[in-house]
């Protein structure tokens, strides 16, 4: 077996080498086996063969779609491989291979592209196509499919597995996104974090290095980033990959894990033979050795993706950057829509150390307006940019640079050119220039303390910087924010005082954030004033179910609605939601006591309206969000209840944060705490998880809580107004109470409180005082003239001196009195009924007994009454459910049943006797019935809720004694006796002898000692004895003594002993765990027992018949409804209603802040914060020390600049002296030179101050536009003509124009130039420049601002000056009424631009002037031709604004454009030359867009157009 370091040695087929024949020869080694390679290619087939179809999927997708680069041409190098891949000397001193070999492997003949001749294909070294030719990558370098993909997985570093694949630099973005999102599986990253910097190992303060990786993990985690680095083991890459190493062993699961994307050159990869596999590697095991790497480099273990690069070369580095610089551009273009809002994927480079490859990153970053974040300390580039980045760029000349790199670059210095410090000046302006882009990390300075707050702010200063129209750009601000999830940013960066949000435009994102279930951006954005009452629209509130998430219970239950509503309507698809859908599922969860919280239209579609609005998208239907909330003010229906709607639409998805923000909103909070919990509990009912049905249960336990909370604040103030609170018929909760709330959801600890049972204790004794005393109530019932004396109290104060009628109606109408009556009634009842069983039971029935039948016949009235009596409108069926779903009304209907059976059988002559045994057990049932009425009692009530719970007990432990009963007792049955075949001794002998056997009845033969003939029957022929057991001849029995014995025992064991401690032992937790809770148990069914007596008519049976004819009378004849008693159901008046809500949410206001307080008193939360304040305190002092050592470094600074001062003064005063004739040379002292720094730092807190550039800017961009030329750099100082510039040699460009008619020579040819005309009118062609005479060096023209870097006219027409003409057009931006729009009490303008369909930038509409024309080309595209003539007109009678040179990127040394500017203003707005432009545009040219757009300092113009609109706005005093 070969040594791991070897096993590129031998490898597959497309291996990084193929060793040569003669080493890898079995009879020459023995221990070196070439199926090595083989063996590993099987055992990755043998693998995949057993992979799923994903696998098989991604292993054919691949290699069609993505290719990779191969030499196809040998061409041998001059250079010879002497240290190649491997470091063959030190392998083979390691493994004791032979020096022979060690040189064949390091020296061997190599192709031109890096690779060995053995790695070729055969073709390739016998090609006879390119025979003779040099070596040309772009004709030698083909593509073909690759052969490296799959899973990676890193030797001896854990079960982690990566993705990986080689791709070749040519290949699309797009496909390489497709596989990561589609095939690899990544969710579409909020976030794209590029960090580049040294690809070498250096070193970081430790502090700074520990800030790095916590903010870079942090950030990514908490936006959902993609990290891409260049996935080596080596520089910033390994401090990348160390911290989420770090974060992945610090973390939960939950958290997730952070993509880390390492794209690196494959042809630099050690070890890379080990991923190659045709068919995918599942996984590759890759071994990390950094030993013995040599010039290549390692992937980092703990990067999740890698992307190698492949341009079919071998050891040359850097060939990723090309593809991962499109890569990034491509993601960051993609639109993420997440919640109903779609972002543009940000991108942000980070920036620690680095070389010159790292400048370069930046300067591209920059240019293509990427913003930079750059780390302070962390060495080289970093530190050269960072220090001087808050200079004003004039002051970073070529000479602070070269100090800066002789300082920062030491080692390597002496490397940098001239023209190199040059470059890098001229790089590092440009990219100081763009400080909007460049955000510098001072860890310490700057209040800044996390990397993750200084990369965030970085993009939304970007994103704030950037051109926009309107308020545009400050959403896009919010949605990142959003996306980000990063409230602490949205607080500091984007709600300031730069921005006045409206609520309306908060909207989107509020509905965003709800469905992200985002709720610290919910309660900002209500501290920023949104409505839920204008939030919450219909339409809102049927989106937001629409994407409730798949996983939550309720979305299952909506679903199986609509797919029942399809079956029953035949539709051919599922139909979309709609409320009353949730109403339905709602119901089920709330209880039938409810009326539908959604009524369901009476069309079966509602309009739905759909306005697209840029920029702002939704996931679901293709509809706009936005356009929910920009419908006309008529249209926009709005729910009834906003606050009950979110709520609901919470809760249902157990969101407990966002619930608890909405539930602080509301104003029917008892309620709605409530229903909260009534829904939690019956959706915990359904929940198959365990953990999230406890959850659910927590949280509706939180919620009682809460409801109990607020009415204990409202009892204490106003005990009267909080039992209204009780009893209020709530509309916003299907026209139910907060009482039947709390009893459909059992909600004991509600019901049990205080002011909840003194209402209860008032309902029951109704309008008599509850200090009363039962016993004058008793006495009252006996003998009832008492009631007209002062005898009871009435409550009511105007009962008292009332009539007799008034004061009867009062006593006797109480529930109290009701209840006694019917309980003398019912004791009267039993009686009557047993005397007649026991002594007048008679063939012919007595009067007596016709009185019970007439008795019984009442009871069955009033149970019928019960049962049909629908105050609230439920329906038969539910009533029904509600009547048998009570204990005590089955018991009464099964006695009634049986009685009736009994009476039956009892008025039939030949089963009179069976009628009055079935008569004997009705009476036992009556009398369990007793049982209910003495449940009022607080003695007596808990012990009979005690006795039901423990017959619960009693009927599963009969389960447990039957198994041994029927055990015990057919064993017994089988052993002793022989074939008895009467089943009622069987049952005998088997169940009821054993059960006896229990309580100590033992058989008398079970053991032959009291064996008796006498007692039994021999052959069993004798109806009342049991058969006698096995016996002999002698008559004595057979049967195994012992056995019968040794069974008789272990049942009375396991019996006696063991099941009957266990049902005491039962007995006994249930009757502590009822104990515990007894009282509010018996609270809680005490309400049914009060409710039940005090909607019961007041007569007892069986002169409740009387009251049951009222009644018939009045439903059935009379029709009319069935009213329920304001004492438990009451409908207020809307504004008493209002003012008790208004009431009740003060109330609960106090409540949360009490709660507050109490949270803030809790020891746990003080431990917490003492923590964190230590923590901050911690962190201050660090910051302290930070500070105090900058500051240090400052003023020794400022010494050493004043010790240079004076040693300068001093040289000065020297000089002087001796100029008179004081002293001489020899006395002069030696000056020290001074390493003070020659110019002034700025410190992190000052900014530069800007000032107008005072050369062109744009013209020296290094990249000539619309071409691949690159221009020779020049710094500021260097731009003028007259300053000396020995290096200066730029390269001639001029692009060949397709219109050859009426442009200047290609070539700087003497002959073609010496026929142009400088500084004059050249034919059509005006050569004047309206700067004056410019200079002419080798018949070509000097720009007149300086040098650019290219010489040549690049793409413009002419040498020299090319005239244009920009017209722009303004008029006053007005109101709805015509008067002008101000702002900051000035004018605010409107401009005509344009915009063309290959451009994202806007522009004044107009542009070059062709030789002879007065008007440009491009303004002739947006203007009808009959207009021209007068727009000219339009034109002379404007006010020129300004004359002159414009900045323009397409300018070069030799060529240039100036311009014309004239405002044309139309003051009225009601001006016909104004009416007439507008109806003239965009006539000739459908193409361009023309728009009148509100003019500020972030309007999307070029900056050349801009410069001059801001000219226009200082001639006009407006707004700019």
């Amino acid at each position: 077996m070969l040594p791991p370091e070897l096993n590129g040695v031998c490898p597959d087929e497309g291996d990084s080498y193929v060793v040569h024949s003669k080493i890898c020869d079995l009879k020459m080694v023995p221990n070196l086996r070439r199926s090595n390679s083989g063996f590993c290619k099987s055992k990755r087939k043998a693998h995949f063969a057993t992979g799923n179809n994903e696998k098989e999927n991604l292993s054919s997708w691949i290699p069609e779609n993505i290719k990779k680069k191969e030499c196809v041409y040998f061409v041998e190098s001059s250079q010879m491989s002497d240290t190649g891949q491997w470091p063959m000397r030190k392998l083979g001193r390691r493994y004791n291979l032979p020096r022979s070999w060690c040189w064949a492997f390091s020296k061997r003949v190599m192709c031109e592209c890096g690779y060995p001749r053995e790695q070729h294909l055969e073709e390739a070294t016998k090609s006879s196509v390119f025979l003779g030719k040099e070596w040309d990558p772009k004709r030698h370098i083909q593509e073909m499919p690759t052969d490296a993909f799959g899973d990676i997985s890193f030797a001896g570093l854990g079960p982690k597995v990566g993705k990986y694949v080689r791709v070749s630099v040519d290949t699309p973005p797009c496909v390489i996104y497709q596989l990561m999102t589609q095939h690899w599986g990544l969710d579409v990253p909020n976030l794209l974090i590029s960090v580049t910097g040294g690809a070498k190992n250096f070193n970081m303060m430790p502090r700074l290095k520990n800030v790095f990786r916590r903010g870079l993990v942090k950030v990514a985690q908490t936006t959902g980033a993609w990290i891409i680095t260049g996935g080596s083991h080596t520089g910033v890459m390994k401090q990348v990959g160390e911290a989420v190493r770090d974060f992945s062993m610090s973390s939960s699961c939950k958290e997730g894990e952070i993509v880390t994307i390492g794209i690196a050159t494959w042809g630099t990869v050690y070890n890379r033979g080990s991923l190659i596999c045709p068919m995918g590697g599942f996984p590759a095991e890759y071994v990390l050795d950094e030993e013995s790497q040599g010039n290549l480099s390692c992937l980092d273990s703990n990067h999740s993706h890698f992307i190698l690069v492949d341009d079919g070369t071998h050891g040359r580095y850097g060939v990723e950057i090309s593809l991962r610089t499109r890569l990034e551009k491509f993601i960051s273009e993609q639109t993420k829509v997440k919640g109903g809002v779609a972002i543009k994927i940000p991108i942000v480079c980070v920036v620690l150390e680095g070389g010159p490859g790292t400048l370069d990153t930046i300067y591209n970053a920059i240019t293509n307006g990427t913003p930079c974040v750059i780390v302070e300390g962390s060495g080289r580039v970093a530190d050269v940019i960072a220090q001087v980045a808050n200079r004003p760029v004039p002051e970073i000349t070529i000479s602070l640079i070269q100090k800066k790199l002789s300082i920062l670059f030491q080692d390597t210095y002496e490397l940098f050119t001239e023209g190199k410090i040059v470059e890098w000046t001229k790089k590092i302006q440009d990219i100081v220039r763009s400080r909007q882009l460049l955000t510098i990390f001072r860890e310490g300075k700057d209040g800044q303390q996390d990397v993750d707050v200084a990369i965030l702010q970085a993009l939304l200063k970007a994103s704030r910087n950037r051109d926009h129209f309107g308020h545009e750009n400050w959403d896009h601000q919010l949605k990142l924010a959003v996306a980000w999830n990063r409230v602490d940013i949205a607080r500091s960066e984007i709600f300031t005082d730069d921005h006045e949000w409206k609520p309306a435009d908060l909207h989107p994102v509020m509905a965003a954030a709800l469905i992200a279930n985002k709720p610290d951006f919910v309660k900002l954005f209500l501290e920023q004033g949104v409505r839920l009452k204008e939030f919450v629209t219909w339409d809102t509130l049927i989106y937001l179910y629409e994407n409730m998430a798949p996983s939550s219970l309720f979305h299952g239950k909506l679903q199986k609605v609509l797919v029942e509503e399809k079956e029953r309507s035949a539709f051919s698809k599922v139909p979309g939601i709609q409320l009353h859908h949730v109403s339905q599922v709602l119901r089920e969860l709330l209880g039938d006591s409810t009326q539908p919280l959604y009524p369901k239209p009476k069309h079966a579609e509602r309009h739905r309206l759909s306005i697209a609005v840029p920029h702002i998208k939704l996931n679901v239907q293709g509809v706009s969000l936005r356009s929910l909330y920009k419908r006309s003010a008529g249209r926009v229906t709005f729910t009834m209840d906003p606050v009950r709607d979110l709520l609901i639409w919470a809760i249902v998805q157990s969101r407990k944060e966002l619930a608890e923000i909405i539930w602080a909103q509301s104003q029917d909070c008892i309620a709605g705490a409530l229903a909260c919990s009534k829904i939690l509990k019956e959706l915990s009912k359904e929940e198959d998880d365990t953990d999230s049905m406890e959850e659910m249960l927590t949280l509706a336990e939180e919620y009682e809580h809460r409801a109990i909370g607020v009415f204990t604040e409202c009892y204490r103030k106003d005990e009267e107004r909080a039992q209204k609170l009780l009893i209020r018929v709530s509309e916003a909760w299907g026209k139910t109470t907060c009482l039947q709330l709390a009893l459909e959801a059992k909600n004991m600890n509600f019901v049990s409180h205080g002011g909840i049972q003194a209402f209860l204790t008032k309902v029951w004794w109704g309008k008599l005082c509850v200090d009363n005393g039962l016993w004058r109530v008793i006495l009252c019932v006996v003998f009832f003239p008492l009631i007209y004396t002062s005898f009871v109290t009435f409550r009511e104060k105007r009962l008292q001196p009332m009539s007799c009628l008034t004061r009867t109606r009062a006593f006797f109408t109480a529930p109290v009195v009701i209840f006694h009556l019917n309980i003398l009634s019912y004791f009267s009842f039993l009686w009557l009924f047993a005397y007649i069983l026991m002594i007048d039971f008679q063939p012919t029935p007595s009067w007596r007994e016709y009185v019970i039948y007439f008795w019984l016949f009442s009871l069955v009235c009033e149970e019928t009454r019960q049962l049909f009596y629908d105050p609230d409108g439920f329906g038969l069926l539910k009533m029904a459910s509600l009547y048998f779903s009570d204990f005590w009304n089955k018991l009464d209907v099964c006695a009634i049943l049986i009685f009736i059976a009994g009476l039956t059988c009892r008025w039939i002559p030949s089963t009179l006797y069976p009628g009055r045994i079935i008569l004997s057990l009705a009476f036992i049932i009556f009398c369990l019935r007793l049982m209910h009425i003495f449940t009022v009692s607080k003695t007596l009530g808990p012990k009979i809720i005690i006795v039901k719970r423990m017959m619960k007990d009693v009927f599963f432990f009969l389960f447990l004694l039957a198994v041994w009963v029927v055990s015990f007792g057919v064993a017994k049955q089988a052993i002793l006796i022989h074939n008895e075949e009467r089943v009622d001794w069987i049952f005998r002998g088997v169940v009821y002898h054993s059960y006896l056997t229990i309580f100590g009845q033992i058989p008398s033969y079970i053991d032959g000692v009291n064996f008796n003939l006498d007692q039994c029957s021999p052959n069993g022929t004798d109806p009342y004895k049991p058969k006698c057991p096995e016996s002999n001849k002698d008559k004595r029995p057979v049967f195994p003594e012992w056995l019968t014995v040794i069974l008789l025992c272990l049942y009375l064991l396991f019996t006696n002993i063991l099941l009957l401690n266990l049902l005491i032992a039962m007995f006994n937790y249930t009757f502590q765990q009822v104990q515990e809770h007894t009282d509010q148990i018996w609270k809680f069914q005490r309400h049914d027992l009060i409710e039940e007596y005090h909607g019961r008519p007041a007569a007892p049976p069986p002169f409740i018949l009387f009251n049951h004819l009222q009644l018939f009378v009045k439903r059935v004849l009379l029709r009319q409804p069935a009213k329920r008693h304001k004492q438990l159901k009451e409908k207020l008046e809307k504004n008493e209603e209002a003012a008790l809500l208004s009431w009740e949410t003060y109330l609960k206001e106090n409540y949360l802040q009490h709660q507050q307080c109490r949270e803030k008193q809790n020891m746990e939360q003080k431990i917490r914060d003492v923590a964190q304040r230590v923590d901050v305190l911690v962190e201050l002092l660090d910051l302290d020390r930070v500070k105090r050592t900058g500051l240090v470094e400052q003023r020794l600074t400022g010494l050493e600049e004043q010790m240079s001062q004076t040693a300068k003064t001093l040289a000065w005063i020297v000089r002087a002296l001796r100029g008179n004739g004081f002293g001489s040379e020899e006395d002069v002292p030696t000056m020290v030179p001074s390493k003070a720094p020659e110019l002034k730092e700025y410190g992190s807190e000052e900014k530069p101050e800007e000032t107008t550039a005072l050369y062109h800017v744009s013209a020296r961009n290094l990249l000539y536009p619309s071409s691949s030329t690159v221009r020779f750099p020049v710094p500021d100082e260097k731009v003028p003509w007259e300053v000396e510039f020995q290096i200066y040699d730029p390269p001639f460009y001029t692009a060949d124009r397709k219109e050859v008619a009426a442009s200047d020579p290609l070539r700087d040819s003497l002959e073609a130039l010496s026929k142009i005309n400088y500084n004059a009118m050249d034919g059509l062609i005006n050569r004047q420049s309206f700067h004056g005479t410019y200079a002419v060096q080798n018949r070509l023209p000097l720009n007149p601002m300086g040098r650019t870097g290219l010489r040549g006219r690049g793409s413009l027409r002419f040498f020299g000056p090319n005239r244009a003409l920009h017209p722009i057009v303004t008029r006053w931006r007005r109101n709805m009424d015509g008067s002008i729009y101000r702002k900051s009490l000035k004018k605010m303008l409107e401009v005509l631009v344009v915009k063309s369909p290959v451009s994202d930038h806007w522009a004044l509409p107009g542009g070059s002037l062709e030789p002879g024309e007065s008007l440009p080309l491009k303004l002739k595209r947006v203007l009808r031709r009959e207009f021209w003539p007068q727009f000219q007109n339009l034109l002379n009678q404007g006010a020129e604004v300004y004359k002159g040179y414009v900045d323009d990127p397409r300018n070069t040394d030799n060529a240039w454009i100036e311009t014309v500017a004239i405002n044309m203003h139309f003051e009225d707005q009601s001006d016909v030359q104004m009416k007439r432009l507008n109806s003239f545009l965009q006539g000739s040219d459908p193409e361009p867009c023309v728009w009148w757009q509100l003019v500020d300092k972030r309007i999307p113009l070029y900056a050349n157009h801009k410069e001059l609109l801001q000219k226009v706005t200082a001639l006009l005093g407006a707004y700019y």
